[in-house]
C-alpha cells in the first residue's frame, strides 16, 4: 500500500478504498454482515464521500487491559487479578503454526491485499448469492482487528459493546477507514501482533498467551500444530467451538483449520492429516481471577490493597479514574505482606478458633515507624460459601470492613493515659476509683460545650472486689474503669479527642468519635488496624505513621508509578510514649494480659473486655511489630461470649486476656522467630503512697464475679482489691476517696492530697453505694 502524502492527502490506494467504501460496499458485498437488502440499499444514500471524511483519520488504540499480579513483600504471589485475563507477549513469542493458522482460517490473503480484500468481498457475494444467506463474510484481519480496538475500548459497558458489534452500515464504514489508517501506520506483521493479543478465545481468556495457558497450561510459544488450529478455530465462536464444553464440534472446527492450513501451503496435506488423526488432548488451567484466589490466607489483604489503590489520590483523581487504571491492569503491585508474619498468623488463628464456630477472630499486624501492613488475617475465610465472607474485619468500612468495626473496650485507655501525661499528669497519679461512680459532670469539650450527665449514666468496674484507690501502674495493669472515668473527668474530653486524632483512632464507621466519658470504657467502634496501628505509635516512641500496604508499583511496560509513602508526625512526646510502654508492660507481667506475655522479648499490650462479652481484644506490641486481635461475632448477630465452644475449648467466659491475648501470643511468636529481640526504653515510674484500706477495707469479696461491664476486662483470679489489696484498714474505718467510712466521729480531712473527688461519690462501704 502506498504512503502517506507530506501534504496529508490520500495516495491512490487511498483513494481506491474510499471509493470502495462508499460504493462496493454500499450494496451486497454487505451480505457477509447479513444486513438486509433494504437496508444495504439505504447505504448508497448515506454512504457519502463527505460522509466518510468526516469520520476522524486517526483511530485511538487504547491499552490492551492485561492481568495484574499482587506480590508480598518477598516476590511471593499472592494473587492474580484482572477484568480481562491477557498477558501481551510480541509476536516472537507466538508459535510460528498460530500464526500461520490464525491467518490460513480468518484471512488467507492476509499478506496480499490492503485494508480491504476486494477478491475476498467478491467471493462473499457469489458465495453468499448461491446459498441464498450470509454463510460467508469478508472482513479482512485487519477489519476484525478494528472491531475488537472498538470492543476493548468499550470496556465493561454493555451499550457500547453492542455499538462496537452492531451489524450497521455506519460501524462497517468507520471501520474501512480506521482499516486503511492501521494498514498504512503498522504493517502486517504488527498488526496480526495486536489481532493475536487482542482477540478473546474463550473460557475468559484474551488474547493468544492466556489462551495457551488456560487450555494447554504453556505459553503460546510452544502451541504445536494441533493446538494452534484448535485456537484458531475458537475465534469464529468461542461457545460454539469451546474445546472444554464440546470436544466433538471443536475437533470438526479443528480439523477445518488444520485442511485450509494444507490448502494455502502453510503445511503439507501430510502434516495436516497426522495432525487431524491427533485427539483433543487439553491440559486446562482453571480461571483464577480476583482475592479469592489469594494464597496464604490473604484474601482480605489482597482485598484491602485494591481498595487502597481504589481510595488513594495518587492513582488518580478521581475514584472512575483509578477504577480505569485498575481495571485495564497489566501492573505488578509489590506489596508490604511479609510471609513470615502471615503464616504465623494463620497458624494461630486456626489453632485458637475454627471457621466453623459462630463467633470469629481477625488478626492484623503492622511495623511501628513504618506503617507497613505485615499480616492480616481471619477465621472466615475471603469467599463466598459457608462460614466464609467478603467482609474484611481487620478494616474500616470504606477499605471493604464491617459497617461499623467493634467496640474495643479497655484497649482505648492508653490513649486516655497517655493525653493525660501529656499534660503534665505524673504517672503516679492517683484515683479514688470506686467501684461505681456516675459520670463526672460537667466536662469540657473540643468545641467549647460541655458534657452534662442528665441521664446519670455511671461506670462500674468489672468485679466488686475493684475498690479503690488506685495508682496509674495498677489501673491499667487491673483495667479500673472507674480510674480512667476519673481521668477524663479531670482533663476533660478534647485532650482524649485530640490525641486519639493523633493516633489515627476514628471509628470504623468513619463518623466522628464520640466526645462523652463512655469513651473510657471503649464503646467506640474500631478496625483491628486501627488500633494495631495506634499501639504502633507507642513502640515508635511517639511518632505515629499512617498504614500503607503498597510497596511499589510497575505497569505493563515496566515503569514504576508513584506510590502512597507512609507520613509520619510526633504524636506524644518521647517521655510519653515510654511511659506508656512501661506501664503495658505491666500488663503483660503481672496484668490481665499476663497470659499474652512473651518470654523472649519485651512485650506490652493491653486488653479489652466488652458489655456482655460480644467482643474481645488484645492489642500488643514489641519494638518490631504491633498487632490486634479482635474475637467476637462479626455477623448482624451479636452473641454473648459465656459458656461457648470456641475452637474445640469451652469457655466460662472469655476475657480480652483469656482468648485474643493467646492468640496474639502465638502470632507474635512466630512472626519474630529467628528475627532481633530489640527492647523497650523504659521509666521509673515510683511506687505512690497510696493509703491502705477503703471502703469496707478493701476486703475480697467473697461474692461470685458479675459479668463485665462496658470496658471491664478483669482476668479469671486476678488480684482483687486495690494497690494495696488485702490490707485492712485502722480502727477507724479506711479512708476513701469520697471522705472516710463510718467508723470514727466526724468526718477526717481528705486523705489524698491534691485530688479532688466529688464528697457523693463513695459515702462508706459497699451498701452505700
Amino acid at each position: 500500500m502506498g504512503k502517506k502524502r507530506s501534504g496529508g492527502g490520500l495516495t491512490g490506494s487511498q483513494q481506491a478504498a474510499k471509493f470502495l467504501g462508499v460504493s462496493v460496499l454500499s450494496g451486497v458485498v454487505l451480505a457477509g454482515m447479513a444486513i438486509p437488502a433494504a437496508g444495504a440499499l439505504g447505504l448508497a444514500a448515506k454512504g457519502t464521500v463527505e460522509g466518510f471524511d468526516e469520520i476522524p483519520a486517526n483511530l485511538k488504540t487504547p491499552p490492551l487491559s492485561q492481568r495484574t499480579t499482587i506480590l508480598d513483600a518477598e516476590g511471593g504471589l499472592i494473587a492474580t487479578v484482572y477484568s480481562r485475563d491477557r498477558q501481551v507477549v510480541p509476536l516472537t513469542s507466538i508459535s510460528p503454526y498460530m500464526q500461520k493458522a490464525i491467518v490460513a482460517i480468518e484471512d488467507s490473503r492476509f499478506y496480499e491485499h490492503g485494508a480491504v480484500d476486494l477478491k475476498g468481498i467478491l467471493r462473499a457475494v457469489n458465495r453468499n448469492a448461491q446459498e441464498g444467506g450470509a454463510a460467508q463474510g469478508a472482513s479482512t484481519l485487519t477489519q476484525q482487528y478494528v472491531k475488537n480496538v472498538f470492543v476493548e475500548e468499550a470496556g465493561d459497558d454493555e451499550t457500547k459493546v453492542r455499538e462496537a458489534q452492531e451489524k450497521s452500515l455506519g460501524r462497517k464504514i468507520r471501520e474501512l477507514k480506521y482499516s486503511i489508517q492501521v494498514e498504512e501506520e503498522l504493517g502486517k506483521k504488527k498488526i496480526l501482533e495486536n489481532y493475536l493479543n487482542i482477540t478473546y478465545f474463550g473460557q475468559q481468556a484474551y488474547g493468544i498467551e492466556s489462551a495457551a495457558q488456560r487450555y494447554f497450561s504453556k505459553p503460546a510459544k510452544d502451541l504445536t500444530l494441533e493446538e494452534s488450529a484448535l485456537l484458531a478455530g475458537v475465534v469464529q465462536s468461542p461457545s460454539r467451538y469451546d474445546p472444554v464444553n464440546d470436544n466433538q464440534e471443536a475437533t470438526k472446527r479443528r480439523n477445518i483449520v488444520l485442511q485450509r492450513m494444507a490448502d494455502t501451503k502453510d503445511v503439507s496435506q501430510a502434516e495436516a492429516d497426522a495432525a487431524k488423526a491427533k485427539p483433543v488432548t487439553l491440559k486446562v488451567t482453571k480461571p483464577k481471577n480476583g482475592c479469592i484466589t489469594a494464597v496464604k490466607g490473604a484474601g482480605f489483604f489482597c482485598d484491602y490493597v485494591r481498595n487502597s489503590f481504589l481510595t488513594d489520590p495518587v492513582f488518580g483523581k478521581t475514584r472512575e479514574e483509578r477504577a480505569k487504571v485498575w481495571n485495564k491492569g497489566g501492573l505488578t503491585v509489590r506489596t508490604t505482606l511479609d510471609p513470615q508474619s502471615q503464616d504465623s498468623a494463620n497458624e494461630s488463628i486456626k489453632d485458637h478458633v475454627y471457621q466453623e464456630d459462630a463467633i470469629a477472630t481477625a488478626v492484623t499486624m503492622v511495623q511501628p515507624g513504618t506503617g507497613r501492613v505485615l499480616a492480616m488475617g481471619q477465621s472466615k475465610p475471603y469467599g463466598f460459601g459457608k462460614n466464609e465472607t467478603q467482609i474484611n474485619y481487620s478494616v474500616d468500612k470504606r477499605m471493604g470492613g464491617s459497617n461499623f468495626g467493634f467496640q474495643v473496650g479497655s484497649t482505648f485507655k492508653p490513649f486516655i493515659a497517655a493525653a493525660a501525661l501529656e499534660r503534665g499528669m505524673p504517672p503516679t497519679k492517683v484515683y479514688a476509683a470506686p467501684n461505681k461512680l456516675d459520670y463526672p459532670s460537667p466536662i469540657s469539650r473540643c468545641d467549647g460545650s460541655q458534657y452534662i450527665n442528665t441521664r446519670k449514666e455511671s461506670a462500674e468496674n468489672e468485679t466488686e472486689d475493684e475498690i479503690g484507690p488506685y495508682a496509674l501502674r495498677t489501673a491499667m495493669e487491673k483495667s479500673i474503669n472507674t480510674y480512667f472515668v476519673e481521668m477524663i473527668g479531670e482533663i476533660g474530653l478534647c485532650p482524649v479527642s485530640e490525641m486519639a486524632a493523633k493516633l489515627g483512632v476514628v471509628p470504623a464507621s468513619g463518623a466522628k468519635l464520640a466526645d462523652g466519658p463512655a469513651i473510657a470504657l471503649g464503646s467506640e467502634e474500631m478496625s483491628p488496624l486501627t488500633m494495631a496501628n495506634a499501639y504502633a505509635t507507642f513502640a515508635n516512641r511517639g511518632v505515629y505513621c499512617t498504614p500503607v500496604a503498597i510497596e511499589s508499583i510497575t505497569d505493563a511496560h515496566g515503569k514504576a508509578l508513584a506510590v502512597p509513602k507512609s507520613k509520619c508526625e510526633r504524636a506524644m512526646s518521647q517521655n510519653t510514649a515510654d511511659t506508656i510502654n512501661t506501664l503495658l508492660s505491666g500488663v503483660v507481667d503481672s496484668g490481665t494480659g499476663e497470659r499474652a506475655g512473651l518470654t523472649d522479648r519485651d512485650s506490652a499490650g493491653k486488653t479489652g473486655t466488652t458489655d456482655s462479652r460480644y467482643n474481645a481484644w488484645f492489642v500488643g506490641y514489641t519494638p518490631n511489630v504491633s498487632g490486634a486481635v479482635w474475637v467476637g461475632s462479626g455477623g448482624a448477630k451479636k452473641i454473648t461470649m459465656e459458656n461457648i465452644v470456641i475452637g474445640g475449648r469451652s469457655y466460662n467466659k472469655v476475657f480480652g486476656g483469656g482468648l485474643p491475648g493467646p492468640i496474639w501470643k502465638d502470632a507474635i511468636t512466630g512472626a519474630l522467630s529467628g528475627r532481633e529481640a530489640l527492647r523497650f526504653t523504659t521509666v521509673h515510674i515510683a511506687e505512690p503512697n497510696v493509703p491502705s484500706g477503703g471502703p469496707r477495707g478493701n476486703k475480697p469479696s467473697t461474692s461470685p464475679s458479675r459479668p463485665g461491664k462496658p470496658g471491664g476486662d478483669g482476668k479469671p483470679g486476678g488480684r482483687p482489691g486495690g494497690q494495696n489489696a488485702g490490707q485492712t484498714g485502722g480502727p477507724g474505718g479506711g479512708a476513701t476517696g469520697g471522705g472516710a467510712t463510718g467508723g470514727g466521729a466526724g468526718q477526717p480531712d481528705n486523705p489524698f492530697p491534691g485530688i479532688t473527688i466529688d464528697p457523693g461519690t463513695v459515702i462508706g462501704g459497699r451498701d452505700g453505694q
